[in-house]
């Protein structure tokens, strides 16, 4: 932590014991996240606008996004920035785990960079061909997985909820599980950023529900109360998580509908990738799709309604894929949709919570 900037605060915290505890540094992690998208939010969007950066439509999605068009994207650097930059000011640096999730942000925001800009900049509509977006998500993806497996104190076994003697070891089978989950993840966000405030309001929703996780698995006598699986230095995970609620909360100031600003790739795949990550690493792996379970639906929706429409050479199961497009075309307004969809993802979340004393 970068302790030198705090000593005008020492005799109003008394002292600089508080700072040991990531409750505390958590909670200013929130704010400090928070107060960075007020402040300079309204000028990331001017540059944007200046610099013609608008969102892309595509000529297939519903009519009524048709007036989108030339709304600010790639506001995902907003988020990401706000975040990482609380995340050095209150966390350990010297915990892996953090470095983890800044190396997964990075990653992953800069191949939805690198496509926000090919589609956006360049006018080239599909940006990155699919495989190489999907080969760049494995690439970084599998660095995480290796990263993981490699530090001594990390297990390779399996949490199932519900059950707490069934733990199977998946071994040298933990790194190619884990590229799915991340990968899965990463692009399961992407597929929901459809509606104004839709994705970013499930991802700070998950990213509150695992910052308690973290906390729980990271502190020995709550874990083993919980009969939860204790991983050493993973309670620091919640001052990043905490950084990006505050930070995802501040987006959707902007964000909330109608959009003054879309996240972008270079936003939806770096706080999918993240989720998957600071899943395993706390090893709530299962979780994540209770958690997430908006995401799920998401891109299940959109592999159900490919399948289906190859099979049967044209029917189709929803009106239009992904799942929140079907519910606008049968007449649901937008505010609906994203209202009662984050409304879920509260109830998906407080269900996940529940998960830890039903053992």
């Amino acid at each position: 932590m970068l302790y030198h900037l705090f000593y005008p605060l020492k005799t109003i915290f008394g002292g600089f014991n508080v700072f040991r505890y990531i409750t505390f540094r958590s909670i200013y992690a929130i704010l400090t996240a928070l107060i960075i998208c007020f402040v300079i939010g309204p000028w990331v969007i001017r540059q944007l606008t200046k610099h013609q950066i608008g969102q892309y439509i595509r000529e297939d999605g519903p009519a009524s996004h048709h007036c989108k068009a030339g709304t600010p994207t790639m506001g995902g650097i907003l988020i990401i920035g706000a975040t990482i930059f609380s995340t050095l000011l209150w966390a350990d640096l010297s915990n892996q785990y953090i470095w983890l999730l800044v190396f997964v942000t990075l990653g992953f925001g800069c191949i939805g960079f690198l496509d926000d800009y090919l589609k956006v900049c360049k006018k080239q509509n599909r940006g990155l061909s699919g495989r190489g977006k999907l080969l760049g998500q494995v690439v970084v993806a599998t660095g995480v997985a290796v990263w993981l497996y490699s530090l001594p104190s990390f297990e390779t076994t399996l949490a199932v909820p519900f059950f707490k003697g069934l733990n199977p070891d998946l071994k040298w089978g933990f790194i190619p599980v884990a590229v799915f989950i991340i990968v899965g993840a990463a692009n399961a966000v992407n597929l929901t950023d459809g509606l104004d405030g839709l994705a970013i309001g499930p991802v700070t929703i998950a990213a509150a529900f695992f910052m308690i996780f973290a906390y729980l698995t990271g502190n020995i006598k709550i874990a083993e109360y919980l009969q939860i699986p204790y991983i050493r230095g993973a309670g620091e995970l919640a001052v990043f998580l905490g950084a990006l609620v505050g930070a995802g909360i501040g987006f959707l100031w902007y964000n909330a509908y109608p959009a003054q600003v879309f996240m972008g790739d270079v936003g939806a795949l770096a706080l999918g990738g993240v989720l998957g990550t600071v899943a395993i690493a706390t090893k709530q792996e299962i979780l994540l799709a209770l958690v997430g379970g908006i995401f799920v639906v998401e891109a299940l929706s959109v592999i159900l309604q490919v399948s289906f429409f190859k099979v049967t050479n044209g029917r189709r199961i929803f009106r239009m894929a992904p799942i929140h497009h079907h519910y606008e075309l049968k007449g649901w307004p937008e505010p609906k949709v994203i209202v009662r969809f984050w409304i879920v993802a509260v109830i998906l979340g407080l269900l996940a919570l529940s998960t830890l004393k039903l053992r």
